[in-house]
């Protein structure tokens, strides 16, 4: 038996609606902190990865915390308890693909924890890029990022890896030496 979704009248599968999965929640501008605190008080799990930039005022530098996908927070429910992650205040909508709900699956969630926590211990700020599916998909095999999977994407005559979410279709690169990246399948 499938489940409809009353926003478009669409089947959802059974697996999505009573198993919890991680989601791209689309939020207001500059609302994402505000929603992942009122995603937890509802007692939803959440991810916001924030990285650290240097601002300059007219009378101090200061290191503040921006999120790496702006507008987006990642939320792990089952879709049945949907409702209650689109009435939080903040929330635009929860990214779906073709009407149908978009899971993100937990090991690219995962890879952006990992991308995010070698970010912060570098201090590299990553260039953000529009995510793009072709390209040889690689593992970082050594140093601060090992681990961190992404696409080898060529710009002006350099080799970058680029790490990403497809679902939500945004992604950073980071420059990289070729000597510490594996070739996926």
């Amino acid at each position: 038996m499938f489940e409809v979704d009353p926003k478009n009248g669409r089947a959802i599968p059974p697996e999505l609606y009573d198993e919890p999965r991680w989601y791209a929640c689309y939020t207001r501008a500059r609302h994402e902190k505000r929603v992942e605190r009122a995603l937890a008080e509802r007692r939803v799990d959440s991810y916001l990865p924030l990285v650290q930039r240097e601002r300059q005022w007219k009378d101090r530098r200061k290191l503040v915390a921006f999120p790496l996908f702006p507008s987006y927070v990642f939320a792990r429910f089952a879709w049945r308890h949907v409702h209650d992650v689109l009435t939080t205040p903040g929330v635009s909508t929860v990214v779906r693909m073709d009407g149908r709900p978009a899971p993100i699956p937990d090991e690219d969630l995962e890879n952006v924890r990992r991308f995010t926590k070698a970010l912060v211990e570098t201090g590299l700020e990553p260039e953000p890029r529009p995510f793009v599916r072709e390209g040889q998909r690689v593992r970082v095999t050594n140093g601060p990022f090992q681990g961190v999977e992404g696409v080898v994407a060529e710009q002006r005559g350099t080799r970058r890896v680029l790490v990403g979410l497809p679902v939500i279709r945004q992604g950073f690169e980071v420059d990289l030496d070729l000597s510490v990246l594996q070739p996926l399948r």
